[in-house]
């Protein structure tokens, strides 16, 4: 492992997010500020050569598993493309997508093909009127039938693991915890609940937040206790199981019990810029520095500069609503 991937805090950065557009078919509220972001032209993204130039840099320094990241990356059209040529470069253990599952089901023959490893949907609602409320948009049946098809194709397993990320939010959907839950009785999901955290233009506030606490309570009240599941200290999810379940179900709880000093994730923006920490404002453009000229030593030494520089943790709830970020949709989770 390469120092140049070693934070101040000796923690080891072997996961990159890569994101492959900020442009999205849907418009969840937690992630799209309601009057959308300005629209880049495609030449502000990277291209499917610099991707792949930066990803064998990062993975020749130590990262083992990339994930792919929008908006909402199936709609760039070479996502696929994109996919194969990062899973075919030597030392990618893992290749990750994060998708909203609309446009997933007749591409995951490909992305299986590509060497697709992880698959996380992203999925908020079980009812086609709160779906329609959270994204603005129609389409919880096609997200469900590409569920249905990922697990067809062999995802669910521990060599494949289907995960399915819903942000909570009190009032909104806190009231279908029990029934995610009840999902994965029979089908190998690990469903995991997501604290609602604040970025730009997503009009956060603290009273819509409910803490791991609450909805750990609220599932044991109607499925009995949780056991846990042994973790990795990089883990973003702490994980548990109803015992006698196929699935699991995990909680992602930034807020409330923040996972900072085991991060092992570094973020790539569509645009090119690299990103040390999701609630960080702090950005260097990989993409400016190579349409410039610049060689891979170069690079380097910024990378190694920024992830040098790296926080030992983010700030409070109040700190993050208040410092200008990016609206979640343009940094990729």
């Amino acid at each position: 492992m390469s120092a140049l991937l070693t934070d101040r805090f000796e923690r080891r950065h072997t996961y990159l997010r890569i994101g492959l557009t900020e442009r999205c078919n849907l418009r969840c509220v937690y992630c799209m500020p309601a009057a959308g972001i300005p629209v880049q032209p495609k030449s502000a993204y990277l291209t499917a050569d610099e991707i792949e130039r930066l990803a064998r840099l990062f993975v020749a320094e130590g990262v083992t598993k990339v994930r792919l990241t929008g908006g909402e990356p199936l709609v760039r059209k070479d996502a696929v493309a994109i996919a194969a040529r990062i899973g075919a470069v030597p030392g990618v253990e893992a290749l990750a997508l994060t998708t909203n599952a609309l446009l997933l089901e007749g591409r995951l023959p490909a992305l299986k093909a590509a060497g697709l490893t992880h698959l996380n949907i992203s999925l908020d609602t079980l009812y086609p009127d709160r779906f329609r409320t959270l994204t603005r948009r129609d389409g919880l049946h096609q997200v469900l039938s590409a569920i249905e098809a990922a697990l067809t194709l062999g995802y669910g397993t521990p060599e494949r693991p289907l995960k399915i990320n819903a942000v909570v939010l009190r009032g909104v959907n806190d009231d279908e915890l029990a029934d995610f839950v009840a999902w994965t009785r029979e089908v190998p999901l690990e469903v995991r609940f997501i604290e609602y955290m604040p970025f730009d233009g997503n009009g956060w506030a603290d009273g819509e937040l409910v803490p791991l606490a609450e909805m750990r309570a609220s599932i044991e009240a109607v499925h009995g206790p949780l056991k846990a599941l042994p973790g990795q200290p990089e883990d973003t999810a702490t994980i548990f199981r109803v015992p006698g379940f196929a699935g699991t179900v995990g909680f992602i709880a930034s807020m409330t019990v923040p996972f900072c000093a085991g991060c092992n994730r570094l973020r790539i923006t569509a645009d090119g810029s690299f990103k040390v920490c999701l609630f960080g404002p702090t950005e260097i453009s990989l993409r400016d520095q190579m349409r410039e000229g610049a060689s891979d030593d170069d690079l380097h030494r910024l990378i190694g500069g920024a992830v040098r520089g790296k926080k030992a943790a983010h700030a409070g709830m109040d700190v993050l609503a208040a410092t200008k970020n990016r609206p979640m949709i343009t940094i990729g989770g």
